[in-house]
């Protein structure tokens, strides 16, 4: 289930909650991404906001939004870099792309599968994707005052091996989101306090997300033979298959026949006979 992009757009840009969790977002993948440099920098689902660092760094930054949650023009008062497409097609050359950011993209596709299979296809050998998920044991999960309260959350152990099946190698991951997932004020003056806790006790209750880090594998091709060949190849078929010689010679009569005598060392059908 797709939230609507009027409602994940309300939630980021005009709620105090929205801008937090944005903010805390972004500090978390700067950590592992500083630089975007000369790379192609793709977000899925509703990663406008965190796309954001990389606009004028990046050699080129686009934003897709999948049909059922709905498009906006992003950024607002600039060129648009985002656009509609379908989850599990995208309009994107195969192993063009560096970095993909997946937010609000994975926990509510119908099709998990075939959504890697494509993130899998854009991305360039040795590419990395980052993928937001919901934690399965948070608070946020159980609570539908966030976009983090829809869709499928994940543990880790879950998001790994759905990675590993479909040729990911995950490696690099986080928590984030240990802020208490209200609007009231109280809340989210704390915010950062209960930052700063749940980073240094790593509290995995407290955090409302998941954040990992996965590479695109590529496997070499094998080399060599595949099979090995279990019978001579029959280049001249139709014709009798040499016997192979004896160790001992046959004993030949003094009386040798004419027809032997004719053809030397061989039989009249082509079958050697060893000198005697």
């Amino acid at each position: 289930m797709h939230l609507d992009v009027v409602d994940l757009r309300a939630f980021y840009y005009r709620t105090k909650l929205g801008r937090a969790v944005q903010r805390d977002l972004q500090e978390t993948i700067a950590k592992r991404w500083p630089d975007s440099r000369q790379m192609q920098v793709v977000g899925f689902g509703f990663a406008a906001p965190l796309l954001r660092p990389h606009l004028g760094t990046a050699r080129r930054v686009l934003s897709l939004m999948p049909a059922a949650q709905g498009v906006m023009r992003w950024p607002p008062g600039d060129a648009n870099l985002s656009t509609l497409v379908e989850e599990t097609q995208w309009p994107l050359p195969g192993g063009s792309v560096d970095r993909i950011i997946v937010a609000h993209g994975l926990e509510t596709c119908e099709a998990p599968e075939a959504l890697l299979d494509e993130i899998w296809r854009v991305l360039a050998p040795g590419g990395k994707v980052m993928f937001i998920v919901p934690n399965r044991a948070g608070f946020w999960a159980r609570r539908d005052t966030t976009p983090f309260g829809y869709g499928r959350p994940y543990s880790m152990g879950q998001l790994e091996a759905l990675l590993r099946a479909r040729r990911f190698q995950p490696g690099w991951h986080a928590k984030a989101l240990y802020m208490w997932p209200s609007h009231r004020a109280f809340w989210l003056r704390t915010a950062r306090l209960f930052g700063r806790i749940g980073r240094r006790l790593g509290l995995r209750i407290m955090a409302g997300a998941l954040v990992v880090e996965a590479t695109k594998q590529v496997y070499a091709p094998p080399s060599g033979l595949r099979d090995a060949v279990r019978a001579p190849l029959d280049v001249l078929q139709g014709l009798a298959r040499p016997r192979p010689a004896t160790n001992r010679a046959p004993n030949r009569t003094r009386g040798a026949s004419t027809q032997e005598q004719r053809f030397g060392n061989s039989t009249p059908n082509g079958e050697d006979i060893p000198p005697a």
